[in-house]
């Protein structure tokens, strides 16, 4: 490609300020740049490795398995150069970290939301693929998700998430002076009655792309609100974190298991204990 521009440095990335040896394999993704020192709580060790603009890196172990976390801030569009950015310097494996909104009625606030794929309400996977293409979730991921849930003791629920590009009129919520966007007072509805479970704004991107580039992605979130309902709490924040941290650990040791077993993919026939 003639006359295209690009970062000089080709070791530490332009927007993250990482480079290889700052980061492990694995990389949890929350959105709030606050929330990677709550993250890294509940790790053996840690150190930061870079914060530039939104986005915080701090890498260290977790049950003696190297872990790292970054902060995307809020949306498709910064989660994406994160994606690209981590993948440029050997990350393979994406966690999304967060809070959501739930949409059906028997989904409680401080209960996790394992995303199984995504319905993409978002603008950014969009400029990467055609609009028919699947946000997936990983199988392995979603598989060491569930069992960090079951391990921890946490309730959660496994479905469809929708990402969106907007936290009020695309969400269906009111916008300033009651604004509201076309079709926004049948949002939710239509997205209940298809068995959509949560509201969020980064995960099918991430996981969109992730797709293309044959990478590992999936998404867990705590609820805070259920929209059904209209509860709200910001409780349970930790519990996200700590069931993507173990199952960071779970997805090593599945690994470990592919590689003794001489498999490519883990399966129900490959034992854990």
């Amino acid at each position: 490609m003639a006359g295209h521009s690009e970062d000089p440095n080709a070791d530490v990335q332009y927007h993250l300020e990482v480079g290889a040896e700052d980061v492990a394999e694995t990389v949890l993704l929350p959105g709030n740049p606050e929330r990677v020192e709550k993250i890294v709580e509940c790790w053996d060790d840690s150190e930061e490795r870079a914060h530039h603009r939104e986005y915080r890196t701090a890498t260290g172990t977790y049950e003696g398995t190297p872990i790292s976390v970054t902060s995307t801030g809020i949306g498709g569009p910064s989660a994406a150069i994160a994606v690209e950015e981590l993948a440029r310097v050997g990350v393979d494996t994406f966690i999304r970290v967060g809070s959501c909104g739930a949409i059906q009625p028997e989904m409680n606030v401080g209960d996790l939301v394992i995303t199984t794929g995504g319905v993409r309400q978002e603008g950014t996977s969009d400029e990467y693929v055609r609009e028919d293409y699947p946000a997936a979730a990983d199988y392995e991921v979603v598989c060491a998700l569930v069992a960090a849930a079951e391990r921890l003791g946490y309730d959660y629920h496994t479905g469809v998430t929708m990402s969106a590009d907007s936290f009020y009129a695309g969400q269906g919520r009111p916008g300033f002076e009651g604004f509201e966007a076309a079709g926004a007072d049948e949002l939710v509805d239509q997205l209940r009655e298809a068995n959509v479970k949560n509201i969020e704004m980064e995960a099918s991107a991430i996981m969109t792309i992730a797709g293309i580039y044959g990478l590992r992605a999936g998404a867990v979130c705590t609820v805070y609100a259920n929209r059904e309902t209209g509860e709200f709490r910001t409780e349970g924040e930790s519990r996200a974190a700590e069931t993507a941290s173990l199952a960071t650990h779970l997805l090593a040791r599945m690994d470990a298991v592919k590689r003794e077993a001489g498999a490519d993919r883990w399966h129900a026939g490959l034992s854990l204990e």
